[in-house]
């Protein structure tokens, strides 16, 4: 391909007239999935986390998120996403070795609640760094309860192929360092992502409805939906409720000014964040009856309470704060925060899916990105809030700029930017398995009944059955799939090792500590 595009990026055509564009592919990615564990009797399992799996403070692969029940796979990054999605199988069917008569559930909603406290909070030992993760997840629980934090999603991270930074920096700015130039790039991309992100909702939405028991601990909010059942609400056209303002969101949060327009700008707000005192939260206490209830009473405990739809990220060193991670070393990749799990699919994301995010996001890089305003950051958060409740409503419109644009107008133009993407990342694979991807999209744009959240609620109309009944029916069918095909010798025995060697690690840190506990706070907030 030598051609250029002109309605496209200066980015691209450079690369394209000096035929460097093969430069785009092979980008690192990664997947992080959280599924609940469920007990044979549909509830929540309230076992501790499996010790065949070994230690969910130290195992680099399998760990657990806010609850004991609520296990979080990570997968090493691969240049080809099928390694990444093997990877993940490998783990599903490790894992499912060793559940007894548990399953993984395979919705984002959870199901199986009996209120509050049948969501057990994670436990990591007695080290000081165990103890930190346990206080913080008691303090999101005081802060928003827990049921908010038993529901689960897929974190899909990318990174940029590292050949392409030195040649992008000496076409566009050979003035600054490299670290600099990738960190404005970085943050060029996730601007756009933003702007742009309520496309993964409406194509890959796949929470339309919740059970009731979901708002046991928050009944006012049930007056917000549809009844589909008893024991269901929904919204008729809703994408993904998780991703909507009955998940992750909060007063406290939605009023915060985080900076996305440079790597300073945000490691600044956000720890502006992290230090500043709440008062809602300094009424719960930091400390009573010889317990901490959470890490301090700030806006923020620590930098991943802070909840968006993507993230820049740095690889930590053990006790390390995030934000001085990233001030010390730079972005070294970015983390897509907003996929639920695939219902219909056992990993709970397939190739084609992943392989139409990494086109979406280097196109999200390769186009201008201006700085976001106030004004815009707003008009982005109501067009994702609009895409969850109400993505597949007809002749749904969106705020573009300073006008109103149709739902589908908007997708076509971002699918049609795509395109010459897609092109480039299939240059050397004769089957065009990006072309592939992003032709299945433009089908669920033109016709939202492929959309995986009109076909949960077909299939509960259809079969007459609540959420709950759907989303444990289909889990369980996945573990019958993961059972009938137990992982091979090798594979199971290099998981028995890092889970051998994860248990003794913590045991090593454990018997390391000797600060206590508030003086090793005292000393980690101190950092930077």
């Amino acid at each position: 391909m030598t051609h250029l595009h002109t309605h496209f990026s200066t980015r691209l055509n450079l690369l394209l007239a000096n035929n460097q564009q093969h430069l785009l592919c092979g980008g690192l990615k990664g997947i992080e999935k959280e599924s609940l564990r469920i007990a044979n009797n549909g509830f929540i399992a309230q076992t501790p986390h499996p010790v065949a799996l070994g230690s969910a403070l130290t195992h680099p692969y399998i760990t657990t998120d806010y609850s004991e029940a609520l296990l979080e796979f990570i997968t090493p990054p691969f240049t080809d996403i099928k390694e990444t999605l093997s990877f993940l199988d490998h783990i599903h069917r490790f894992v499912y070795a060793h559940l007894d008569q548990e399953m993984l559930l395979g919705a984002s909603m959870p199901c199986g609640i009996n209120g509050d406290e049948s969501i057990p909070i994670a436990e990591y030992g007695t080290s000081n760094i165990g103890r930190m993760k346990h206080v913080y997840r008691h303090g999101l629980w005081h802060r928003y309860g827990r049921t908010m934090q038993a529901i689960a999603g897929i974190h899909f991270n990318y990174s940029v192929p590292e050949a392409l930074w030195p040649v992008l920096q000496r076409q566009e700015n050979p003035q600054v360092s490299l670290e600099q130039f990738k960190a404005d790039a970085y943050f060029g991309l996730i601007r756009n992502f933003q702007r742009v992100g309520w496309l993964i909702l409406y194509l890959f939405g796949a929470s339309p409805a919740i059970c009731k028991n979901f708002f046991k601990s928050r009944p006012a909010l049930m007056t917000q939906f549809d009844e589909f059942d008893p024991g269901t609400l929904y919204h008729p056209y809703a994408t993904s409720l998780r991703m909507s303002d009955i998940g992750y969101k909060s007063k406290n949060q939605a009023d915060l000014k985080i900076d996305y327009n440079s790597l300073e700008g945000y490691v600044s707000s956000l720890g502006a964040a992290i230090a500043t005192p709440y008062p809602e939260y300094e009424k719960i206490g930091t400390f009573a009856n010889g317990h901490y209830l959470q890490l301090n009473s700030n806006i923020l405990q620590i930098e991943n309470e802070f909840y968006s739809t993507i993230r820049p990220k740095q690889i930590i060193n053990s006790g390390e704060k995030p934000t001085l991670a990233l001030k010390r070393r730079g972005v070294r990749y970015i983390e897509i925060r907003s996929l639920d799990l695939d219902l219909f699919n056992p990993l709970g994301i397939d190739e084609g899916k992943a392989r139409f995010i990494e086109a979406l996001l280097l196109t999200c890089l390769l186009k201008d990105s201006p700085a976001t305003s106030p004004q815009e950051h707003q008009i982005n958060n109501s067009n994702q809030l609009a895409v969850a409740h109400y993505g597949r409503k007809p002749g749904l419109e969106l705020q573009k700029g300073e006008q109103k644009i149709p739902l589908r107008d908007w997708a076509a133009e971002i699918l049609e930017d795509m395109q010459p993407v897609c092109e480039i990342l299939d240059q050397d694979n004769a089957d065009k398995p990006y072309d592939a991807a992003l032709q299945q999209q433009w089908k669920t744009v033109q016709n939202p009944d492929l959309t995986a959240s009109a076909r949960i609620l077909d299939t509960m109309a259809d079969q007459h059955k609540p959420f709950a009944r759907i989303a444990l029916d289909i889990s369980a069918e996945h573990g019958h799939y993961f059972k009938e095909q137990p992982l091979d010798d090798d594979n199971t025995e290099q998981f028995y090792k890092m889970a051998k060697v994860s248990l003794a690690k913590q045991k090593e840190i454990e018997s390391k500590d000797e600060l206590p506990f508030d003086e090793f706070l005292r000393q980690y907030f101190a950092q930077g």
